[in-house]
């Protein structure tokens, strides 16, 4: 590429602003009905939990996503609706950001348009942007670090200093964004951009990013490094191997396959075709694939922050090959496909159907539920799956409590195996002692003080209690048909007199996984 051919400030260009409007609006309308249908996800209850003891990191994140939500929780409370509310606004903010994308690339108003559909139409942005994690919100940050690359090389020296807070807000919300930094340095080096090195611009962002980042590195030092026992652990244990076939699969589903010409003509279009001047977002893209193909065990959602850049590159090719009267047909198409696979594809990644209905549908496109972690599967898919159980359990855990004498109430614990199981019985049991959770951070949070005499115990089975304890009272089962295989066939025991070491017993069960 000549120094003529590098990417200047991008001149003014038609916006998109009614039609960009009317997809966030849409997206909003296609989330609310499904807003509380099937219930409470899992990992909600383990984020509440967090946002209770508030940090500079967690064993399994960094802190601002927890931040964020406990900031719900002081202004909206912590129904249902109220931490849904955060993720919802994030893939609303997301596709607005991808036709922003295509605006600042040079794009038009049909280049805006389809990268904010295309993004829309994602199935795997729809599941994400369901309930609440860090997930909604990562997505968001790498269309800002986009955003302010584009603007940074082109000129504008301040922008480098933006990329860098975007890049250090981002790592504080999911240490995943080392990719997104690692893949525009990659894209930086390989192309003309890096003349762009030999001046302060990207060095001062790079400082900035890393003083932002810098209190959870502390966090990790002063805890003995636990997020990196965390890593491996997962891919040792949780983690099922990924084939490159798979995951190649994986991101044509996920992404929508209807959607799929647009992203590959983007690819194309930025490593070799006509968007050159953007080669570094393919570069990005490449540099996180293979490193993701190389780690074996990688989820398919890894990836699937980089799409809105390369939509946007694959709308504004689309925007420029149909510009011709003769081709304007080609718009018709490109628009149609991504809607229509919404359509087939939205009751997989969200909760729109009754659940006899998902069955059947998901059965007629020959799907079955899978997860990529070493998981037996039930009748539903893991995100769906892991709605279910959880008021159960909680009522389990009530009705062990209203065993329990005044004296052995005051003293007691409730102990389970995980974190789900933890902060499902914080959130939604009454009147139930406190509970304690050998699982990534609930871990750290200790043991409440107890002297090891009474505890609640959900197990799956009594022998398992009674390893540990010398008298063990089964109170009753628990468990939903729908919910994950591994939370069906859960009992509720009440045990008395721990029968090892309480320090001795709490370090040998942490697990960070």
């Amino acid at each position: 590429m000549t120094e003529a051919a590098m990417p200047r400030a991008t001149p003014a260009t038609p916006r998109a602003t009614g039609t960009l409007a009317f997809l966030v609006a849409l997206k909003v309308a296609i989330h609310l009905p499904a807003i509380t249908k099937y219930g409470w996800f899992r990992d909600e209850f383990y984020y509440l939990s967090c946002a209770k003891r508030l940090a500079w990191g967690y064993v399994d994140q960094p802190p601002l996503s927890i931040a964020l939500l406990a900031l719900v929780r002081h202004t909206l409370g912590d129904s249902l609706v109220a931490v849904r509310i955060l993720p919802l606004l994030a893939g609303a903010a997301a596709v607005w950001l991808a036709g922003e994308l295509a605006s600042a690339m040079g794009g038009g108003r049909t280049a805006q348009a389809l990268a904010a559909t295309a993004t829309l139409a994602a199935p795997i942005y729809l599941a994400l942007d369901h309930y609440y994690s860090m997930n909604a919100l990562d997505l968001v940050f790498w269309e800002l670090a986009a955003l302010a690359f584009i603007r940074a090389v082109a000129g504008r020296t301040r922008d480098w200093a933006w990329l860098g807070v975007v890049l250090g807000l981002g790592l504080l919300n999911k240490l995943s964004m080392i990719w997104c930094a690692g893949g525009l340095a990659a894209g930086l080096l390989l192309t003309p951009h890096r003349r762009w090195l030999a001046r302060p611009g990207p060095w001062i962002a790079a400082g900035i990013g890393a003083a932002i980042f810098l209190p959870h590195v502390f966090w990790q030092v002063r805890n003995h490094w636990p997020t990196l026992e965390f890593m491996h652990n997962a891919t040792a244990h949780k983690m099922a191997a990924t084939s490159i076939t798979g995951f190649l699969m994986g991101q044509v589903l996920a992404l929508n396959p209807l959607s799929a010409p647009l992203w590959i003509a983007g690819l194309w279009a930025s490593l070799a075709g006509g968007q050159r001047a953007w080669r570094a977002f393919g570069i990005q893209y490449a540099f996180v694939m293979v490193l993701l193909l190389a780690m074996g065990k990688a989820r398919v959602e890894y990836l699937s922050p980089a799409y809105p850049a390369i939509f946007a590159l694959g709308a504004l090719a689309l925007e420029r090959a149909s510009a011709a009267p003769s081709r304007r047909w080609l718009r018709v198409p490109a628009f149609a496909l991504p809607i229509a696979g919404l359509l087939l594809c939205a009751p997989l990644a969200l909760p729109v159907l009754p659940v006899p209905d998902f069955i059947r549908y998901q059965s007629a496109l020959g799907r079955q539920p899978h997860t990529e972690e070493r998981h037996r599967m039930g009748a539903l898919p893991q995100h769906f799956a892991d709605m279910f159980g959880w008021p159960e359990l909680a009522r389990g855990a009530e009705h062990a409590a209203a065993r329990l004498t005044p004296g052995e109430r005051s003293r007691a614990v409730v102990i389970v195996d995980n974190y789900g199981e933890a902060g499902a019985i914080e959130r939604l049991a009454r009147d139930v002692p406190p509970v304690i959770c050998p699982h990534n951070s609930w871990w750290m949070w200790g043991t409440h003080g107890w002297d090891g005499g009474v505890a609640i115990v959900l197990a799956g089975d009594s022998a398992d209690v009674a390893r540990s304890f010398r008298s063990v009272e089964f109170v009753e089962a628990t468990g939903h048909p729908l919910a994950m295989p591994y939370e069906q066939g859960m009992k509720f025991f009440i045990a008395r007199g721990l029968t090892v070491p309480l320090a001795k017993a709490w370090a040998a069960a942490k697990n960070y996984n």
